[in-house]
């Protein structure tokens, strides 16, 4: 009886137990099961078993007809991604907000880019949408409207809130649920040297002169100072750790000295070795990594990266063996196990943290490498040049490459899309003057933002061409702001 019982050749088994031996094969396994008889193709294409690996595979989709086809669908435009990737099929966008002039600092999440210039101004992109416009927020006006505005020193967003800190000590909080106007203000007496979000809360954290603050709203949504920090130094890295229950816990860089702040445990000295200062810094959940600069040729000692655990406060494992500097370094958006620096040395190296030593050296870039980040097969790395490169790691070969005319600032990618910061290291060009108005920052000074979109089927949907991405709602003078798709033989 076929119909309750599925023969396996000698023995009859239930559907119910047939069907739970089959929850052990894979994709691959399930296909050749498929031909073996009719019985077995219905057993092997029952919905059961395709849901548990689409579940794994990691595509969770509210609905479904078929779940064979949704992995199928799924499979089929992962590999179209990486090809595009590969290849450099997609279009490209420069997001310019002409009037803001100089560009001063980048950050993004999802997809949402946050800019903020010399003009004071900041402003947000949506690049999901093709469509995608640059709507400002609203800030606090100046004392007295006094002297030009400050200029915007950096600016951090996560999925909720946007951040940005001002050369005058002010930061200003906006909620992207809740529109334009900030929501939060808080004003230090000195300029700030650092400003960190955490990537999936609330709150924020601030170094000036030698105070660390961190601000977060209550469970009513008024903002509270839950910890203030004494720092014996002037702060150089300052990050949230993601993921924390209860209290924010911060990691701050101080010259030779690495401090986990607690609200419950304020002093804690992570690291300090004197004369040994922290190039770069970067935090996990559980994690920091950080690059120091050691004697060098005075007591033979290359420079290194060191991995902490940040809940027994010990050193994990050391990696490198460099004479330049570790400049940038990628943990928290890393594979588990896997961390890249980049190097003044103009190398990339990728670090397997279980064996503590290097997987791959990339010979990257001219000037040296100002930001990188990696996922399980590719490495996209930014050098002082302006070059952004993409690598695939495990040939350890060169993909592609662009280049404009400011160091690469800021990296960041997903599956689908890449965004490129170049920022220009002159605020204050020579020839320009203090007034709003002032045509004489030339458009090569100004620093550019590029947006990369490799998923061609999405763009394809939308029968308008991308090659005009200007809303012409800005001011006069600046309505030749056109944005082209590269290549242009795709128009």
């Amino acid at each position: 009886n076929e119909i309750n019982e599925v023969p396996f050749f000698d023995v009859q088994l239930p559907y119910e137990l047939a069907l739970k031996i089959f929850r052990y094969l894979g994709k691959a396994e399930l296909g050749r099961c498929a031909q073996v008889s009719r019985t077995w193709k219905i057993l092997a294409e029952d919905e059961v078993l395709w849901y548990r690996l689409c579940q794994e595979e990691g595509y969770l989709l509210d609905t479904s007809i078929s779940w064979k086809l949704a992995l199928k669908n799924c499979r089929a435009r992962e590999h179209m991604l990486k090809t595009n990737w590969k290849n450099r099929v997609g279009a490209v966008s420069q997001l310019r907000y002409e009037p803001g002039r100089v560009l001063c600092d980048v950050h993004s999440c999802d997809g949402v880019v946050m800019a903020g210039y010399t003009s004071g101004e900041v402003r947000l992109w949506d690049t999901r949408t093709w469509d995608y416009t640059a709507p400002g927020l609203a800030t606090r006006g100046g004392g007295g409207g006094v002297g030009p505005p400050p200029h915007v020193s950096f600016v951090r967003i996560n999925s909720s809130l946007a951040v940005a800190a001002y050369e005058d000590g002010t930061v200003s909080v906006w909620s992207l649920l809740l529109g334009r106007e900030p929501i939060h203000h808080f004003q230090h007496n000195q300029r700030i040297q650092a400003l960190a979000l955490a990537p999936g809360g609330t709150a924020v954290a601030t170094a000036s002169g030698f105070e660390v603050k961190v601000e977060s709203p209550n469970d009513k949504g008024f903002w509270q100072t839950p910890g203030t920090f004494e720092i014996q130094k002037l702060v150089n890295f300052l990050n949230l750790v993601p993921d924390v229950t209860g209290s924010p816990v911060a990691v701050a860089a101080a010259e030779d000295i690495v401090y986990l702040l607690k609200a419950e445990d304020p002093g804690k000295v992570l690291h300090s070795v004197y004369g040994q200062p922290v190039t770069c810094l970067d935090v996990s959940a559980h994690e920091a990594a950080f690059g120091i600069k050691t004697f060098g040729w005075l007591l033979n000692e290359p420079n290194q990266i060191l991995l902490y655990n940040l809940e027994t406060n010990q050193c994990v494992t050391k990696v490198g063996n460099s004479i330049g500097d570790f400049s940038c370094v990628s943990l928290h958006n890393s594979p588990p196990n896997m961390l890249v620096a980049g190097n003044k040395d103009r190398r990339v190296r990728v670090f397997d943290v279980r064996r503590g030593e290097a997987a791959c050296s990339l010979y990257a870039h001219q000037l040296g490498v100002s930001a990188v980040q990696m996922d399980e097969w590719k490495i996209v790395s930014g050098g002082e040049e302006g070059l952004v490169c993409v690598w695939d790691q495990r040939m350890g070969t060169k993909l592609w490459e662009m280049h404009a005319r400011h160091p690469v600032r800021y990296v960041w990618f997903n599956s689908h899309s890449l965004i490129t910061a170049n920022i220009p290291e002159e605020k204050n060009p020579r020839g320009s003057s203090i007034t709003d108005d002032d045509p004489s920052v030339h458009r090569k000074y100004r620093g550019i933002i590029y947006s990369y979109e490799f998923s061609v089927d999405q763009l394809a949907v939308e029968s308008v061409l991308p090659i005009c991405r200007s809303s012409y709602d800005e001011l006069t003078g600046y309505n030749y702001n056109i944005g082209l798709a590269v290549p242009y033989d795709s128009i």
